[in-house]
């Protein structure tokens, strides 16, 4: 007798089950796709010690006959596929006939179903895979199935289980992604005896998000119009700048109003925010995403969480085109919520001035790595960079000036210069905010018509500053510094070609590289801000970025943690004390730029106490 046998079909089944039901979650996520797929306008769902002892869900759909109640416990039975060329354009949440068998099979089953215009229904009893009983039933119309001792006959899986509380969590979980993937549908959860919640239906997305998230998130979330790019379409909410989170656990992406995961919508996002966010936070999302079922697949998961999609680069250009465009739009708002007019001021000689200091850093990174680089070339057309370095310093020490407190410690002649010129182009300091004083020489406190604003100094000439800077890069292009012993880089084929191929890129970046035989890369400079002593670390993080970027990204978003940091040590500090023309120009020129709101870093610039605010801590509204 040959070693390779059949597998008998309940072990089949309950094999098949290990990739569908992975846990109760699983099993509340199958029924209720498949709740919504039957046109439910309300569902309910039941569960007793976090699903493990009972899962009961309950819908008003369309309900079967007995026919179709006993074809579809059978496995691979469906009515949502016919052909092969159906399952290329997938307009269901199921598809693939496995769910109730595969459920059936690890649990006490009963599925009771009935048409709508059906005088009685069916009742079908399934035990560990064994039909036990089918007979009529006089249920409403719709279908409820109920799901007894989870794995009660596979002891191998049930150990694998967490707590009782956990495995509830996962399953509030799964009913909260799909009440807000389908607000039009009334969702109710019940925990043992106790309503979790109840929610009507809806055509207002942000009533059902208010409804799960509370009023205090939903008031924040901004609005994500529809948007259309290369026939993808997004529309939503997301959280305005400054609203992170240390995980995506409120990072909620719904694709054709199923809730998935996907490496080129977080990688959209994060290039959406850009420096509208934190280092390591994450946004919070509840984005929709419409395509065409035929571009993508969403047969490569068991449980249907990830996708892929026949043409990444477009949903991903509409992800960032849909955030930048919602963001932008809320260039005005302070992180609180409150709306900030824009000052139409245009730049100024401080700016530019300030600007110099910057550049000052190719200058500090040749000192600091002589015998690295003891020669700097340029190979941008801003060859006078590094003589205006020089002239700057001069001045500074002269004048007993630290670069980074240039800006607090400049004439005040100077200043009220610069303010009159501004004046004579632009008008005013806006007229929101009359200056009050600084607190704590870092906070500027402003009175605005809603009530009380405040600027962090410090934050807010980094933004400046930061957009100065990435302005004159674009424009001029990155002075460069030569390597005295050039670095060689050795790289797996699939990153050389990728390399090899964006070697224009790396070079508008400062990077001047070229192949060196085999996989090996020869880098022959750097840029002129580069102060490591780790070269090939920079390198590799720059490789890693351009792995996962656009290539319609500008190619010194690859290098602009670099000059984050850069900006931070010469922006004005928290002891540096400036004067109320110096104060008025910063708030200008804050406002001017194209992301006022945080500083590179994603920390906020500008919070504001709205008057009611006020009121309820001085007890005069309640």
């Amino acid at each position: 007798m040959g070693k390779i046998h059949l597998l008998s079909d309940a072990l089949a089944s309950q094999v098949a089950a290990g990739e569908v039901v992975e846990r109760p979650a699983s099993v509340v996520k199958e029924l209720v796709e498949n709740s919504i797929d039957a046109e439910a306008k309300s569902i309910e769902v039941r569960v007793q010690r976090g699903g493990i002892a009972l899962i009961r869900v309950l819908d008003d759909g369309c309900g079967m006959n007995r026919d179709d109640a006993l074809m579809s416990v059978e496995r691979h039975a469906t009515s949502k596929l016919r052909t092969k060329e159906d399952l290329g354009a997938i307009g269901t949440l199921g598809f693939r006939g496995e769910a109730l068998p595969s459920i059936a099979s690890v649990s006490k089953f009963r599925l009771t179903t009935r048409e709508t215009k059906a005088l009685q229904g069916t009742e079908v009893t399934i035990n560990g895979g064994k039909m036990a009983a089918v007979k009529d039933s006089g249920e409403p119309p719709g279908t409820q199935i109920e799901i007894r001792s989870l794995f009660y006959n596979v002891p191998a899986r049930r150990k694998f289980l967490r707590t009782e509380n956990t495995e509830y969590s996962h399953v509030e979980q799964q009913v909260r992604l799909q009440a807000i993937a389908h607000p039009e549908c009334r969702f109710a959860l019940v925990r043992g005896e106790r309503t979790v919640f109840q929610l009507p239906a809806t055509k207002n997305l942000l009533e059902r998000i208010r409804g799960l998230a509370g009023n205090a998130l939903a008031s924040e979330l901004l609005e994500v119009h529809a948007y259309e790019r290369n026939g993808v379409k997004v529309h939503g909410y997301i959280g305005p700048p400054g609203m992170g989170r240390p995980n995506r656990a409120q990072q909620l992406v719904f694709l054709n109003d199923r809730p998935v995961e996907a490496a080129v919508i977080h990688y959209g996002l994060r290039e959406g925010y850009h420096t509208a966010l934190m280092k390591g936070q994450h946004p919070v999302t509840f984005l929709f995403i419409e395509v065409d079922p035929s571009k993508v697949d969403v047969n490569v998961h068991p449980a249907k969480k990830e996708v892929r999609f026949h043409d990444g680069n477009s949903v991903r250009d509409a992800v960032i085109g849909a955030v930048q465009r919602t963001l932008q739009s809320e260039l005005r708002r302070p992180v609180s919520g409150e709306i900030l007019r824009s000052a139409t001021a245009a730049r100024s000689s401080f700016i530019s001035d300030q600007a110099q200091s910057i550049d000052s850093l190719a200058a500090e990174a040749q000192e600091s790595q002589t015998e690295l680089i003891p020669k700097r070339e340029q190979h941008s057309l801003r060859t006078d960079w590094a003589e205006n370095d020089q002239s700057a310093n001069q001045q500074a020490s002269q004048e007993g000036v630290a670069d980074n407190s240039r800006v607090a410690e400049s004439s005040e002649n100077k200043f009220g210069e610069d303010a009159e010129k501004v004046e004579r182009t632009s008008g005013p300091v806006p007229e929101d905010f009359r200056i009050l004083g600084v607190l704590g020489k870092l906070y500027v406190l402003m009175e605005g018509k809603d009530g009380l604003a405040l600027m962090d100094q410090h934050a807010a000439h980094e933004r400046v500053l930061f957009e100065e800077m990435k302005r004159r890069m674009e424009e001029d292009g990155v002075p460069t510094q030569r390597l005295l012993i050039p670095a060689t880089l050795e790289l797996p084929p699939k990153d050389f070609d990728m390399v090899n191929q964006n070697l224009e890129v790396l070079a508008r970046l400062g990077i001047i590289a070229e192949p060196f035989g085999g996989n090996t890369l020869k880098i022959d400079s750097l840029p002129s801000f580069f102060k490591n002593d780790e070269p090939l670390d920079f390198i590799y993080a720059v490789i890693e970025e351009l792995r996962v970027s656009s290539a319609k990204m500008s190619s010194l978003r690859l290098g602009e943690d670099l000059v984050a940091t850069t900006v931070c040590r010469h922006a004005v500090k928290a002891n540096d004390k400036l004067q109320g023309p110096e104060l008025d120009k910063l708030l200008k020129d804050l406002l001017d730029c194209e992301m006022p709101y945080c500083c590179p870093h994603g920390r906020p610039t500008l919070i504001q106490i709205s008057y009611s605010e006020l009121e309820k801590k001085f007890g005069r509204k309640v």
